[in-house]
């Protein structure tokens, strides 16, 4: 037995020399103390890890490092991600550190690198509405930078760059080799992208994201390295620090077995590996001096169709065949859900609902669409998707006159439903939106084929025969589901033509 227990710790302490010899000299560059291996194999994931499988020592590691220095919170608990208080305008470091064994990525050597910091949502439903958001917030605020570099504070940054069009997007050259910090303020806070309800707030998470890029072959720095995120919450000046106070009075009053289920908060936040943000790398070259910047983020849609209806706010589906045909069926393909997205002015949700068929978009719900186009445009989209078209306020039924026919004897068979000579009258439905002259005459010419800028005028047969030009005012008085039979005679110049209702 004695034996065992022998043999138990020389491959242990074997164990621990691998680990020692593997792992050395990570953590160096944060000023942290020697790792107790022995230590490290007393975890729990350790002691699951089944012994027959090998260790794999060469295991991939990150290139690059970034450690922000503010504290994470002590009420988050084992298996969530981190989360980190910030002060709205703070200035709060970010060290870049260069995480490379020896050999790995000679191609960067002594060369610079370029770094983009984001401060973006964490909640994807707001991350699809990113630019909607970010344009409500630059509307309330004129002028002001959701993220800003400290450049005084910050050491060892070249070249930085922002764009006025991305507010919240900030750009550098560093130098792996050489000590570097950059030092970032967050002027947006939590609170200003939640609704408000009931009286009470809940502010929403956001990330902080860095994403590295090396130069390729045209000097440009497009080829992506590494990137990583945290998560942030923003309070206004000094509301951070409450907030951290009140997380560790909490964690205080509760019990010992309660406390082994959340993490306990660190002085510093290390920035865990993450994808790359959705982006088209920002073309950067030396060769350059300081051009502006194009940064081609999420926010910006790449549909540049313009929206043809949103000149006319009263411009619908002319006529009731139309209206059915404008309705998305669930077979459309996402590119038919475009165009029908453009053709009913949601132009700006395009890029958004790229990859949505017409079965995607009709499922979901009124809520969703509330919440990822704002109220508006959300319950503008429910309703077109649903074809809840508004009810015309007149509706009136017209027939064109037959050379050949009488007009009384048109009126009578078409109450009863006959026919003259074997040619029936048929009717045309015609709605008004507005209960005017003009909409009149454009209607009539739409559903009878006759060119708009022909018609003069619209007059009305009155008695004996004499012809009343139709006004806004007459048309108002018109009764619902009247029936009028019509002429078209030229003008006295024979320019264009009179419309005249029976």
């Amino acid at each position: 037995m004695a034996w065992v227990l022998k043999m138990d710790e020389v491959i242990e302490s074997g164990l621990v020399h691998d680990f020692d010899a593997s792992l050395s000299g990570i953590g160096q560059e944060l000023g942290a103390g020697a790792y107790s291996m022995s230590d490290v194999l007393a975890l729990p994931i350790f002691k699951q890890e089944d012994p027959s499988l090998p260790l794999d020592g060469e295991a991939k590691h990150p290139p690059f490092q970034y450690v922000m220095c503010a504290a994470t919170s002590p009420a988050v608990k084992l298996h969530d991600e981190t989360l980190t208080y910030l002060n709205q305008g703070q200035s709060y470091e970010i060290r870049m550190l260069d995480n490379r064994k020896m050999g790995d990525m000679p191609e960067i050597g002594g060369k610079l690198v370029k770094s983009i910091i984001r401060v973006v949502f964490h909640d994807r439903r707001l991350q699809y509405t990113e630019h909607q958001q970010l344009e409500g917030w630059k509307w309330n605020r004129p002028g002001d930078r959701l993220l800003d570099l400290d450049i005084p504070m910050s050491v060892g940054i070249i070249d930085t760059r922002t764009n006025p069009s991305q507010l919240n997007a900030v750009e550098f050259l560093w130098d792996p080799a050489k000590r570097t910090s950059a030092f970032i303020q967050v002027h947006c806070i939590s609170t200003e992208f939640t609704p408000r309800k009931h009286g009470g707030e809940k502010g929403v998470p956001f990330r902080i994201q860095v994403d590295t890029f090396k130069q390729n072959e045209n000097g440009e720095y497009t080829d992506h390295l590494h990137s990583a995120s945290c998560q942030i919450k923003v309070f206004k000046p000094k509301g951070a620090d409450r907030k951290q106070k009140t997380d560790r009075e909490k964690m205080e009053k509760r019990t010992a077995h309660e406390k082994e289920k959340y993490q306990p908060s660190y002085d510093t936040t290390v920035l865990t590996e993450c994808s790359p943000w959705p982006d088209t790398p920002t073309t950067y070259a030396n060769t350059s001096p300081s051009p502006a910047p194009t940064f081609t983020s999420s926010q910006q849609s790449t549909c540049s169709v313009p929206d043809s209806n949103s000149s006319s706010p009263n411009h619908q589906g002319d006529g009731v065949v139309q209206v059915s045909g404008e309705q998305i069926q669930p077979s459309a393909t996402t590119q038919e859900t475009q165009q029908w997205l453009l053709k009913n002015r949601f132009s700006s949700y395009t890029r958004l609902f790229s990859n949505f068929s017409g079965a995607d978009l009709l499922k979901l719900t009124k809520e969703d669409l509330v919440q990822i186009c704002g109220a508006a445009d959300g319950i503008r989209l429910y309703n077109s998707l649903k074809s809840r078209s508004v009810r015309p306020r007149l509706t009136i039924y017209v027939c064109q006159e037959q050379p050949s026919g009488a007009p009384g004897q048109a009126r009578r068979q078409a109450a009863g439903g006959g026919e003259s000579g074997g040619t029936p009258y048929v009717y045309h439905a015609i709605y008004l939106e507005e209960m005017a002259a003009s909409e009149v005459a454009r209607k009539l010419a739409l559903v009878f084929n006759i060119p708009l800028q022909q018609i003069n005028q619209v007059y009305r047969q009155g008695p004996t025969g004499i012809h009343i030009l139709v006004s806004d005012q007459m048309v108002q008085n018109f009764q619902d589901e009247s029936c009028f039979l019509f002429s078209t005679v030229k003008a006295e110049n024979n320019d264009g033509i009179h419309i005249i209702l029976k």
